[in-house]
C-alpha cells in the first residue's frame, strides 16, 4: 500500500516521509511498532545494531526504506559491551547476577559470554540522521545516556518508545523514574505502555511454565509523546507527524483528533477534515455535531455514567 491510499496521510499532506530512528534494532521481540507504516511506505527507518549477527539478519531482510548501521549509540566515549547468552540482554552495563538470580532463568540468560571495548557515538553526533520524528529504543539500560546525549535531535521528534525498567538487571542501571524525569524535562509526556513484562520471582515456578508470571513488574515499553496540552511550541509538521505515528502505531484516535483540532484552529485544516477522520474510525455511527446521536443521555443513569 502506498501513501496515496492512506486516508489520514491524504488529509494531512505532510511535508516529508515520517522518519523513524531505531536504536537497538535487533529483531527479537516481534514486529516493531512502525511495521504498518513501513509496509504502507509511510515512513523510512534508520536503525542501529552493534551485534554483528543481529545486524546481518537486519541487512538480509531490509527493504528500500530501511538503513541499518553498526554504531553503538551512547555518550561518545568507549565502553565495554557485554555479550550475553541471550542476545537481547547484551548491554553496556554489566549484568548483576544477584538481581538476575532473583528471577527465573535470568541468571542463565544474562550470563556474559564475551566482552569487548566498543566505541560509541552520541545521537547528536550521528551524521547519517538529521531531523527525525520517532525514536524507538531498547538497549538494556543504556536509554538514559542516549537521551542525555541526543537532546538537540530529540527536540524535533514527537514520539519516543523506550524500554524502561522497574527492577534492575544490570549494575548501575537507570530506573524508570530517571528516564521519566529526563523525558519530561525535554518536553515529552507519558502516553501509553506498548507492552508490559511481568516475571516470576524465584523460587516460585508454575508447574507448566517456569516463566509464567504472577504480578511482579520487570520492564515495559513506554511511549512518550510531545506535550499535546501546550502545543504552541509544536510546528504544524510536528503535529502532523504526531497524528500519523500515534494513529498507525498505537491507534490513539483521541490524540490524533487533538492534533487535527489544533491544526484546524491554525487554519491548516478544515473542520470537515476532522469529521472525515472521525467517520473513518467510526464508520457505522451517525454523528450530530461533535457527538454521536447515541451518546445523548436519555436517563439520569446515562447522564452520570453510573
Amino acid at each position: 500500500m502506498h501513501v496515496e491510499s492512506d486516508i489520514l496521510h491524504g488529509l494531512l499532506n505532510p511535508e516529508k516521509l515520517t522518519t523513524v530512528v531505531d536504536i537497538g534494532a535487533n529483531p527479537i521481540d516481534g514486529d516493531p511498532p512502525y511495521k504498518q507504516m513501513l509496509e504502507r511506505e509511510l515512513c523510512q527507518v534508520i536503525g542501529f545494531e552493534p551485534q554483528p549477527e543481529a545486524l546481518q539478519k537486519l541487512l538480509r531482510i531490509q527493504g528500500p526504506l530501511e538503513t541499518y548501521l553498526p554504531y553503538c549509540i551512547g555518550d561518545g566515549e568507549p565502553h565495554t559491551l557485554y555479550y550475553c547468552a541471550a542476545s537481547g540482554m547484551t548491554s553496556m552495563y554489566r549484568p548483576d547476577q544477584r538481581h538476575l538470580s532473583t528471577f527465573n532463568d535470568f541468571e542463565m540468560l544474562g550470563e556474559v559470554v564475551s566482552s569487548e571495548l566498543t566505541a560509541t557515538k552520541r545521537l547528536d553526533d550521528v551524521d547519517e540522521i538529521g531531523d527525525f520524528d520517532m525514536l524507538k529504543i531498547d538497549i538494556q539500560g543504556g536509554e538514559l545516556v542516549v537521551f542525555e546525549n541526543g537532546r538537540e535531535k530529540l527536540d524535533q521528534a514527537v514520539v519516543i518508545q523506550t524500554e524502561v525498567s522497574f527492577m534492575p538487571l544490570y549494575s548501575d542501571q537507570p530506573m524508570y523514574w530517571e528516564i521519566d524525569r529526563e523525558l519530561r524535562q525535554q518536553g515529552f509526556v507519558p502516553h501509553t505502555f506498548a507492552g508490559v513484562k511481568h516475571w516470576p520471582i524465584s523460587p516460585y515456578a508454575h508447574p507448566k511454565d517456569n516463566r509464567q508470571a504472577v504480578n511482579q513488574l520487570l520492564e515495559a515499553d513506554a511511549v512518550y509523546v510531545k506535550d499535546f496540552v501546550n502545543t504552541q511550541s509544536l510546528s504544524d509538521e510536528q503535529l502532523k507527524q504526531l497524528a500519523l505515528i500515534t494513529h498507525h502505531c498505537y491507534s490513539s484516535h483521541d490524540l490524533v483528533m487533538r492534533c487535527l483540532s489544533v491544526l484546524a484552529d491554525r487554519g491548516g485544516l478544515q473542520q470537515s477534515d476532522l469529521r472525515h477522520y472521525r467517520q473513518h474510525i467510526f464508520p457505522n455511527h451517525k454523528f450530530f455535531g461533535n457527538f454521536k446521536i447515541e451518546d445523548f443521555p436519555t436517563s439520569p443513569d446515562r447522564k452520570t455514567g453510573v
